[in-house]
Formats: C-alpha cells, sequence, structure tokens
C-alpha cells in the first residue's frame, strides 16, 4: 500500500493532474475518449463549412461580373471590346474570351495582354504532395463532391466549355468549379453577350481560398494534434491510475490464494476517493473477512476434535473394560458411562453440525417480519407446558406490545431457547428469570436475566466462545456442549444485532444476558 501511495503521491508527472482524483473513473473515461472527437468534428466541420462560404461568395462575385462585362462588351466596337477586355482582366485579375457566333474564339485577354495570373502545370505539381493530401483527407472526411480538373483545351472553342454551351442555349449566365493541378479552385463564368450571339466566358483562380482553408485547415490538424497528445497523455494517467493499482491488487490476491505468506496485506489506497479506491478497500476487507473465517473453522476444527476425542476415549475405556469386567453391578456402571458417552457424542454432533451451516444458512434465508415479544410469549408458554424451567419461574416484564423486527422466526426462537436454557442452568432451584423488552433509537432489547452467580465481567467475553463450558458443579458433566451462546451471538448478529453479557441492571446478584435488534422500519 506504502508503494503504490508513493507512486500517487511522488511521482512528479502525476502532480499536475491531481485534480482528477475528484472526478469517478468513469467521467474520467468519457473525458478522455469524447474530447478528441468532438474536436475533430468540430473542426472539420466548420473548415467545410467556411469554405462553401467562401466558394458562395465568389460564385456571386463571378456572376455580377460576368453580367456587368458582358453587358459592357454589347454594342461595343471590336476594338473598344479588345480595350475592355485587357482593363478589366488586368484589375481584376481576371481571363476573359469572346467566342462568335460560330463557336471560334474571337478575343483573348491572355493574348491581348500578359497573363494576370497563371495557373501550374500538373507535370510540376507533386500529387503526394503535403496539402493535396491533406485536402484529399478533409473532402473525404465531410464527403464533398468531386470537383472536375481544369484543363485548357487545344483547340478552343465553344464545344470545349460545357457552360458556354449552356449559357447560349438557356441565355442565362452559368457557373462552373474546377479544380487547378495544384489544389486551387478555377471559377468558370459563361454570360451571352448582347443579342449577336457572342458568348463571354470568364475565368477566375481564388488563390486566396485555397490558402484560407488549407491554413484553417493546419489549425485543425494542429488542435487534432494536441488534442491526441492530450488524450495520450491522459491515457498514460490513467494507466498509472488504474492499472498499476490493478496490478497490485492482482498481485496481492494472487498471493493470498496461493497461501505462500500469511501477512500479505492488501493495499486499501485510503487516498483513492474513486472506484479503485472502493475495489482495494472491499477486496482488503473481503481478504480479511475470508483469513477470520478460515482461522475461525480451523480453531472450529481443532475444537471439534477435542470435544469428541475425551467423550470416545471415556467410551473406549468403558467398552474395553466390559469384557474383563464380571461384576454385574460394575458391568452395569460401565454401561451407564457407554450410553452417556453416546448421548454426549450425538448432542456435540448436532449442536456441530448446527453450528456449521448457520452462516451458509443466514445468508440464503429473506427475513420476514417476527413479532418479538409475541415469539417470546409463545416460548415460554411452551417451556411451562414441557416443564422445560425445570421449577424456576419465567416472568415477561417491560413493553408487552406488538414488537415488530424482520428476522427468521426459528433461528430468533433458537437464539430466545438457549438463553432461557442457560438461564435455567445457573438459577437456584425455584429461581426468578425475567425476561424484559424495551425500546430505544430504533432498536429492540431482550434482556434475560437470572438469580444465579453471575458472569465475572473478564469472562463475558468468554462465554460465547465455542466450546467454553463453566457449568454449575451440582450440573451433570457433559449435558452442555458449550455451542449455544456461541451460536445464538451468531444468529443475532446475522440480523444485524448484537448479544452480550452484562451485570443485572437492578444491582442484584445474578447475570443478564442481551440481545439487542433492529426495529421494522
Amino acid at each position: 500500500m506504502s508503494e503504490i501511495g508513493s507512486v500517487l503521491k511522488g511521482d512528479p508527472r502525476l502532480e499536475k493532474l491531481r485534480w482528477s482524483r475528484r472526478l469517478s473513473l468513469t467521467s474520467r473515461i468519457l473525458f478522455v475518449n469524447i474530447l478528441p472527437l468532438v474536436l475533430l468534428g468540430g473542426g472539420v466541420i466548420y473548415v467545410d463549412a467556411y469554405r462553401k462560404q467562401l466558394l458562395d461568395e465568389r460564385f456571386k462575385l463571378a456572376l455580377v461580373e460576368a453580367q456587368i462585362t458582358a453587358e459592357a462588351l454589347a454594342g461595343a466596337s471590336p476594338k473598344r471590346q479588345e480595350a475592355l477586355l485587357i482593363q478589366i482582366g488586368k484589375e481584376q485579375r481576371l481571363r476573359l474570351r469572346v467566342y462568335s457566333p460560330d463557336g471560334s474564339l474571337e478575343a483573348d485577354s491572355f493574348k491581348l495582354a500578359p497573363p494576370s495570373f497563371s495557373l501550374a502545370r500538373k507535370e510540376d505539381v507533386d500529387p503526394n504532395a503535403f496539402a493535396l493530401r491533406m485536402d484529399r483527407w478533409f473532402d473525404r472526411v465531410v464527403g464533398a463532391p468531386a470537383v472536375p480538373d481544369y484543363r485548357e483545351p487545344e483547340t478552343d472553342d465553344i464545344n470545349d466549355w460545357p457552360e458556354l454551351l449552356r449559357a447560349r442555349g438557356e441565355s442565362l449566365t452559368q457557373i462552373v468549379l474546377r479544380d487547378a493541378p495544384d489544389g486551387t479552385h478555377v471559377i468558370n463564368a459563361a454570360a451571352p453577350v448582347g443579342l449577336d450571339g457572342d458568348t463571354l466566358l470568364l475565368t477566375r483562380n481564388p488563390v486566396d481560398i485555397t490558402a484560407r482553408v488549407r491554413t484553417a485547415r493546419s489549425t485543425v490538424a494542429l488542435v487534432v494534434f494536441l488534442a491526441l497528445v492530450i488524450s495520450t497523455l491522459l491515457s498514460l494517467f490513467l494507466a498509472q491510475t488504474i492499472v498499476r493499482p490493478l496490478r497490485e491488487l492482482v498481485q496481492a490476491a494472487v498471493r493470498v490464494r496461493q497461501g505462500r505468506d500469511r501477512q500479505v496485506e492488501v493495499p486499501r489506497l485510503p487516498q483513492r476517493r474513486d472506484e479503485i479506491g472502493m475495489l482495494a478497500r472491499s477486496i482488503s476487507d473481503m481478504t480479511a473477512a475470508l483469513r477470520q473465517r478460515i482461522d475461525a473453522v480451523e480453531h472450529f476444527a481443532a475444537d471439534v476434535a477435542h470435544e469428541i476425542k475425551n467423550p470416545l476415549a471415556s467410551l473406549r475405556s468403558a467398552t474395553e473394560s466390559l469384557a474383563k469386567v464380571e461384576d454385574p453391578k460394575l458391568r452395569g456402571q460401565l454401561i451407564d458411562i457407554a450410553i452417556h458417552d453416546v448421548r454426549r457424542i450425538d448432542r456435540l454432533v448436532t449442536e456441530i453440525s448446527d453450528a456449521s451451516r448457520i452462516d451458509a444458512e443466514m445468508s440464503r434465508t429473506e427475513f420476514e417480519p417476527v413479532d418479538l415479544a409475541q415469539l417470546l410469549r409463545t416460548i415460554v408458554d411452551n417451556r411451562e407446558t414441557r416443564d422445560e424451567n425445570e421449577g424456576r419461574m419465567v416472568v415477561i416484564t417491560g413493553d408487552d406490545r406488538s414488537v415488530p423486527i424482520m428476522g427468521v422466526p426459528a433461528r430468533l426462537e433458537r437464539v430466545i431457547q438457549n438463553l432461557l436454557d442457560n438461564a435455567v442452568s445457573f438459577s437456584p432451584p425455584a429461581g426468578r428469570i425475567v425476561a424484559e423488552i424495551t425500546r430505544s433509537d430504533n432498536r429492540i432489547t431482550l434482556s434475560i436475566s437470572d438469580e444465579g452467580p453471575g458472569i465475572p465481567e473478564e469472562k463475558r467475553e468468554r462465554v460465547f466462545q465455542r466450546f467454553h463450558s463453566d457449568r454449575p458443579e451440582e450440573e451433570d458433566f457433559g449435558n452442555h456442549s458449550g455451542l449455544g451462546l456461541a451460536i445464538a451471538r451468531t444468529i443475532a448478529e446475522a440480523h444485524d444485532g448484537t448479544l452480550v453479557a452484562t451485570s443485572r441492571a437492578d444491582g442484584e446478584e445474578g447475570a443478564c444476558l442481551q440481545l439487542s435488534l433492529p426495529a421494522k422500519r
């Protein structure tokens, strides 16, 4: 336990994460697993929406530019048209082409003047470049539709541009998006020019959109990378806070199971307030209870062997002597001794069997409502009828109303019978036994007092030990197994109660055994 405590307290890598001890394991695991996914999903969705917004703005701009340029070109002379194409192309960084009614290229601003922009050639672009791979990955994640590649036709006429054909056929401006070899966008806008059948093709390469989107994507990739790093660190933290203590618990449990070291201590992890700490303390308590149970079984077995060995030795001696004794009177005494020993062994076996199965039986039995006062009156009446009190008078005092508790009637009856048997054994002839029921703080207490010699304070716990027998001198030897009070206490504890020995409340000579049980809620 000290090793684990030092790991959790002394490791400087864990000091910064000490705050998470306040969280349950469920909260930590959910946090670690959901955080990267939320950041990734939110970032990808944001970048895709940002790109669509930029493209929509450029589509609207291209539409307006194409319509305004077409109107300016309509009715202008060929020389004026060329001047407009050069001026607009240079100022707006556009490529403007005009196609005649027969579909041939009539004017091209890139041929009339130096080009205002240039597109990368396919052979000069590395298809495995990081930027292109990141673009493809993001498009795949968001499910973006495929965009056709931009290619310059060898014979430039109207048939090479589907948007020109649609614009001429529908007399409406058409917008088309294509991708250049370097991954940048190319926007084509086709618009009819006047009524003479000419058609305008406006081409723009908005590299700023690609730059902005790639910057945003790089930011998202960086955030995702940081989230993965944090997730990894948190996972390592979980490995420290979960795997290591669990491994310690497993090793301790294996050593306990193998039984190689009786002093093995299961770490309790008192500084942990989460499920791991609860598990460690539960296993530690379970191990302690198991060891206590094993020790009790071992002692019980030794006590059983010792207790049975005495009457067996006496029985053996009596039976062996019968063959050698011819005196009828002495033979009769030996037969009486043998019969007494057989009865004693029978009583011991019965009591031992009952004591050994009480724990298992009580753990499987369901409790039911029991009126303790009525049960006491019934037991006392039956004992009077069968003359089991041997001339002693049993008086019931205290609360005579209904006293409901939860328990097993047959076992509670066994407790009361054992307590009354003990009182009868130690009470003088014609003595008075008082059974009193009291209530206090949701507890019901049954006190049975006798007028016997009492129990010295230093022996009040020993009377509940198995096979402890300190009987009156006038009582025949072997009539009691020494298990009665031990069985009674076991049953009481199985009912979440207690059974103790005290002196009489009135100060008179005698013993008092108090059975305390929780009242029915």
